[in-house]
């Protein structure tokens, strides 16, 4: 069979059905939480343009999570206050965060706090508006605790706008290149969309980004994620207790041994918590309105898990 074949399989409907076991009946893995690292707010799930393969289902007309407002973030900020769990990164995403128009409050209580801002973006237009407001929280804070993280689907205009639509490269390095020239901490979120391998990949992105004299290692995971490509509807394996072994991968070292994800689905009258960055809509995955309620095991029961996490090896987090 040839590389790459399998992927073509349709999912099996039999599998991700039992949180506690496998279509063939053995034992699923699950993640206990080891420490809640980085708190996730989905600022809503509108964005400014439509990917072609986007992990989210974000578009300019995709509001089926709503923007979440900053007395929401408060109250959650002030619950991991509360029970002193030492939570050091409070990261943004969406959509494109920047379509919300209270995210400059959010930041701002975030960095007034103490902690460390990550804000995943695509650099576009609702950024290019902000930039008064992102220099107010430089002013006021500093720039070291404030941390991009912008996607550029891949190092060359070609591939990038084969994702994200022709026309969106320029207006994305315009703001790439004001962050950079304002002194803001700017990282990459790359995809496998393409067969160029990954040394090939991350050559690419380093000329890119010494072209740009962006101060970045592309060889460094944490400074360039690459994302693998997901597709729900076909096969993957599903991860048992006896793949931690085989794999040689660790249960600690999965998004939801360290992360959580606040959401506010539309029609709902409260925002909830879910394990990670991309389940939002997964109600299987509810684990509860307050941070407390959120603190126990996740079962790894979405080819999510398996594709991305724990084959792909990937992470949205940055600590």
């Amino acid at each position: 069979m040839p590389e790459g074949a399998h992927e073509l399989i349709p999912l099996d409907p039999a599998k991700f059905q039992n949180p506690a076991v496998t279509a063939k009946g053995e034992i699923r893995a699950s993640v206990a939480l080891s420490a809640l690292k980085t708190l996730w707010f989905n600022t809503g799930s509108l964005c400014n343009i439509t990917c072609e393969n986007c992990y989210m289902q974000s578009s300019p007309s995709n509001d089926d999570l709503i923007y979440l407002t900053d007395s929401e973030v408060r109250r959650y900020l002030d619950e991991i206050s509360a029970t002193a769990m030492g939570t050091p990164e409070i990261g943004f995403t969406g959509g494109e965060p920047f379509m919300n128009s209270d995210l400059g409050a959010m930041l701002d209580d975030v960095l007034g706090r103490g902690l460390s801002a990550l804000v995943l973006t695509n650099a576009m237009k609702p950024l290019w508006q902000k930039r008064q407001n992102l220099l107010d929280l430089k002013a006021r804070h500093g720039q070291q605790r404030l941390k991009f993280r912008v996607s550029i689907d891949h190092h060359s205009v070609e591939g990038h706008e084969k994702e994200r639509g022709v026309g969106t490269w320029a207006p994305m390095e315009a703001g790439v290149k004001w962050l950079i020239e304002n002194g803001f901490s700017v990282d990459i979120a790359g995809r496998t969309l393409y067969q160029d391998g990954e040394y090939t990949s991350r050559q690419g992105y380093q000329h890119l980004c010494d072209a740009w004299n962006l101060n970045l290692d592309a060889f460094d995971p944490a400074r360039l994620v690459l994302f693998p490509e997901m597709d729900e509807t076909r096969d993957v394996p599903e991860i048992t207790t006896q793949c931690w072994g085989v794999l040689g991968v660790r249960p600690d070292a999965m998004m939801c041994a360290t992360s959580r994800m606040i959401v506010h689905r539309k029609g709902d009258p409260s925002a909830r918590i879910v394990p990670c960055t991309l389940l939002p809509f997964e109600t299987q995955f509810d684990m509860g309105e307050h941070v407390r309620d959120a603190l126990g095991t996740v079962a790894l029961n979405h080819p999510h898990c398996a594709k991305f996490c724990v084959l792909g090896g990937a992470s949205c987090s940055s600590t």
